[in-house]
């Protein structure tokens, strides 16, 4: 049987205004990929303008 291939995401991504919390960007992107039938594995933190993560956020 061959194994199902998938797409690796790599990146940050900002709002136009404001803050993006990683909990609001979760679940808005769970819910794209979700009705698609797709799935996810993996996870999210805080990053600041220079793409550093942050740890005492969210």
């Amino acid at each position: 049987m061959k194994s199902p291939f998938g797409v690796q995401i790599e990146g940050s991504i900002y709002a136009n205004e404001g803050d993006l919390r990683p909990n609001e960007f979760l679940n808005a992107f769970i819910e794209f990929v979700e009705s698609k039938g797709w799935f996810f594995g993996g996870g999210t933190y805080q990053v600041d303008e220079e793409g550093e993560k942050i740890d005492d956020i969210d």
